[in-house]
């Protein structure tokens, strides 16, 4: 299939599966005019690369996964698992980042609410 219908049975943008061929999450054959082709297992393929992203893992990072999928063994499963690992690691520090940030705002707005209490009232006209 080309790069139009893989797009339309995906419900990913041209645009977008070029970038995952460019970062080497998914490979084409071309033809003599140089069109993409695409095989049928590419359709499941572009959806697993999609959940990985909603996952909120890199291109960098889904690379370093895909030998799991493409060559299973234990050593890759073990690896990708550890990987994983780090990524959710990664953003369990992100959150807590964040809940400190909100906190932080938090603080803020109660300290200005508090002094709006001591502003006067404007005046009538």
């Amino acid at each position: 299939m080309r790069i139009g219908e893989l797009a339309s049975r995906t419900g990913v943008s041209v645009r977008s599966l070029r970038y995952y061929e460019e970062q080497g999450l998914l490979s084409s054959s071309r033809s003599v005019s140089g069109q993409r082709h695409y095989t049928e297992a590419e359709v499941e393929r572009v959806a697993f690369i999609q959940a990985l992203y909603a996952a909120g893992l890199s291109s960098r990072t889904i690379a370093a996964l895909l030998p799991c999928v493409d060559a299973p063994s234990e050593e890759h499963s073990d690896a990708a698992l550890e990987r994983m690992a780090q990524e959710r690691d990664r953003l369990s520090d992100h959150i807590a980042d964040l809940v400190r940030t909100r906190d932080a705002l938090d603080a803020l707005m109660t300290a200005a609410r508090k002094y709006r209490e001591t502003l006067e009232p404007a005046a009538a006209e």
